[in-house]
């Protein structure tokens, strides 16, 4: 380690999202010195939500001692462009929806100069997964992020996947079901997302419910207010209806990752987020539908991992990881 890096300890770790934003200060051994958060939502201008940003990080900044102790600051975002270090047309942010922000550079010139790296989250997860998780030591896999949506990242001979714009690696929007397909929030119909994340899951609910006469608690509920931890609790307690929506869920879910093996001979799939914590529910019904449906020679060599990291600590790990690549 230079002299240098001894001085400067720390990166800054952003995780964006919809909702919340959540800062961390990192040391290189993947350890949060200081945390702090603002609401992503409660700015409609990207400046003052930098501003906001900036006031907010000063504080945990000076916990560490100093701006002199940073050496980079790391985001992971929707729509990230690494490339670029802007986010793009990112439908979820109301600051960010209607063209390209250079976030990176607002960031990096509001904290005296320091380099800023920005990458989609999905890939920011993928990072840390390499640098902090269970991908430590492999070099070629597929990180699945299960939440509101499904986000990918895709590392190949140990570098992530960004294709000639910044934005390979949308295996959410890889198209599952050509006809009848659910709609999309990207405007396409079928895509992997509106099957197998959380909003998938509950909407799978309210098919089944509609569909079939299995009984259910579920159908104690209004259709309207169903979420995923609802269809989790239910089948837990043997809801056959929650089991068959978490069994069509699985399915769906391995039969794309049979696919994707095609493009990338992954040693490991590696699923993150909130919708992991189904456990077995979805991962039996899942491998049993890939090992069904994969071709030959990938049989047998994939291994299908839950990561350690957790919730917004682990993407604030993640976005960090982009930062110590500076």
């Amino acid at each position: 380690m230079s002299v240098l890096e001894e001085l400067k300890p720390y990166v800054i770790g952003l995780d964006l999202g919809g909702t919340n934003s959540v800062f961390g200060i990192v040391d290189s051994r993947g350890e949060i010195k200081a945390t702090t958060a603002i609401k992503t939502q409660a700015y409609t201008n990207v400046a003052d939500y930098v501003n906001a940003s900036l006031e907010a990080l000063n504080i945990i900044i000076e916990q560490v001692g100093g701006i002199g102790t940073i050496k980079a600051m790391g985001i992971g975002a929707p729509n990230g462009n690494y490339y670029n270090g802007t986010i793009e047309f990112a439908p979820n942010l109301i600051w960010g929806h209607d063209g390209v922000v250079p976030l990176a550079d607002m960031f990096s010139k509001g904290l005296g100069g320091i380099p800023v790296a920005l990458t989609n989250d999905a890939n920011a997860a993928a990072i840390g997964e390499m640098t902090y998780g269970v991908a430590r030591g492999l070099k070629n896999f597929i990180v699945i992020t299960l939440g509101t949506g499904v986000g990918s990242g895709i590392v190949v001979n140990g570098q992530v996947i960004y294709g000639s714009d910044g934005f390979a690696g949308e295996l959410g929007h890889v198209i599952v079901k050509r006809e009848g397909g659910r709609s999309c929030g990207c405007g396409r119909h079928g895509c992997l997302e509106t099957y197998c994340s959380a909003t998938g899951v509950a909407r799978s609910a309210r098919e089944f419910l509609e569909n079939t006469t299995t009984p259910s608690v579920l159908r104690d509920l209004k259709p309207e207010n169903i979420t995923s931890l609802d269809v989790s609790l239910a089948a837990e307690k043997g809801d056959q209806l929650a089991l068959d929506v978490y069994a069509f869920t699985g399915k769906m879910l391995g039969e794309a990752c049979a696919d994707f093996a095609a493009f990338s001979s992954p040693e490991a799939f590696i699923f993150f987020g909130g919708l992991t914590k189904a456990g077995d529910l979805l991962m039996k019904p899942l491998k049993k539908a890939y090992d069904e449906n994969v071709l030959k020679i990938f049989k047998d060599k994939a291994k299908f991992l839950i990561s350690g990291l957790e919730g917004s600590s682990a993407a604030v790990l993640g976005a960090s990881a982009v930062g110590w690549d500076l």
